[in-house]
């Protein structure tokens, strides 16, 4: 057993506040614990603010929010009872000391040490998404938080029982169902599940970065010239802004939309049109879709099409937050750019990672070449590790070694 403690930013989604605090937790294994996050939670409960930079926190009418229920939420995402080899949890992946991802892996992975063929997001600010995974095929965070439990390569469940037989038997998750939503026994379904780890993760939220205080703060000192000159780059000729949204009074650096910008397409060109005529033929369920992403690496290179057969949206993913970007690498849906630099390059080349190289059919519209110099891509990078929160500065300099 090994006895940590862990400098972390509480960072508190529905009651939104930033507070600076040393969380003591355990390390079992890959797995670790920080059992004052809930108390943190409730200690804040009544407060309403949110951290500089960041806009108000959404809530679902049917799944609000209490102490109790976030407590349970982190327990159950904490929890590696939940897989098939009792060694995975949500947070296998979504580690709080690397910025809730898997940093450095390109793909995650699962049980037997499988892996998929997705780099893992950060479930930091993911309660500003309007969509799940990669190719938005969940609509809300508790919806997305039932399938990595039966997906073979990630937690590898044949279904949910396992899950509801413990929570309806474990003395402490018995008491805390009760307590939270009333129910006992088989009233304890997947519904309960998903909502407590929902409540937990619309917790997870960062903003007060060095661009916050000089952009919404006026702190003239916050940001390096390096990165004041990135940001009018970001800003103007990179274009960045254009998905990477910058409002007046609050930026998640998300337009929350999908894109082809030429990662993973590229490799599978000549494959396009029979992969696509194949998958329109199979008429997949949901499931059998989310299974197929993830073990088969063409299929996944289809991108948002495979959930809406629409094939003006063949290659394209999600648009990423980049707040806290620079603790998270490597990027991409594939992880396949290893450094900020690499992404900036690939973008100044027009949607290809080596210069030259052809265009896929599907780019979208919009992306060409920069002709950016060396120097100011230097400086977007230079902006883009402005976007670190204080508490995720640590995973920051890890990522960048």
């Amino acid at each position: 057993m090994v006895r940590l403690v862990c400098s972390i930013l509480c960072v508190i989604g529905w009651m939104g506040l930033g507070i600076a605090v040393q969380a003591e937790g355990e390390a079992v294994g890959s797995q670790v614990t920080f059992s004052s996050v809930a108390e943190m939670n409730a200690l804040a409960a009544t407060e309403s603010s949110v951290p500089l930079g960041l806009p108000p926190v959404p809530y679902p009418e049917d799944n609000p929010q209490t102490p109790e229920k976030i407590a349970l939420g982190e327990k159950l995402f904490l929890d590696v009872r939940f897989s098939k080899t009792k060694d995975i949890s949500c947070s296998t992946c979504h580690l709080v000391e690397k910025a809730f991802t898997d940093s450095p892996l390109k793909v995650s992975e699962g049980i037997n040490g499988l892996t998929g063929t997705r780099n893992a997001p950060t479930v930091v600010n993911s309660v500003y998404a309007t969509s799940l995974f990669w190719d938005g095929r969940s609509p809300s965070l508790e919806e997305q938080s039932q399938h990595p439990f039966v997906n073979p390569v990630e937690m590898g469940l044949k279904n949910h029982d396992p899950i509801l037989q413990i929570c309806r038997t474990d003395p402490e998750y018995v008491k805390q169902f009760k307590a939270v939503f009333g129910v006992s026994g088989k009233e304890i379904t997947m519904e309960e599940v998903m909502k407590a780890i929902g409540a937990f993760e619309r917790t997870v939220i960062s903003g007060n970065s060095p661009f916050d205080r000089w952009f919404y703060a006026g702190e003239k000192e916050a940001m390096t010239e390096a990165q004041i000159r990135g940001y009018n780059l970001f800003v103007n000729e990179g274009r960045c802004v254009s998905c990477h949204v910058i409002e007046q009074t609050q930026a998640i650096f998300t337009d929350n939309k999908f894109h082809n910008i030429g990662v993973g397409i590229n490799t599978i060109q000549a494959d396009v049109p029979t992969l696509t005529r194949e998958f329109l033929k199979a008429e997949a369920t949901a499931s059998e879709v989310d299974v197929k992403i993830l073990t088969d690496a063409r299929t996944s290179e289809l991108g948002r099409f495979a959930i809406t057969r629409t094939l003006n949206e063949l290659g394209s993913f999600r648009t990423p937050t980049l707040r806290n970007i620079a603790a998270t690498a490597p990027y991409m849906h594939d992880g396949s750019l290893a450094t900020l630099r690499d992404v900036v390059v690939h973008y100044n080349n027009g949607g290809v990672t080596n210069e030259g190289d052809p265009v896929n059919d599907f780019l979208s519209g919009g992306i060409r070449p920069l002709n950016l110099s060396d120097a100011q891509i230097d400086d977007l990078v230079a902006f883009m590790e402005a976007l670190t929160s204080p508490e995720h500065e640590a995973a920051a300099k890890a990522a960048q070694q």
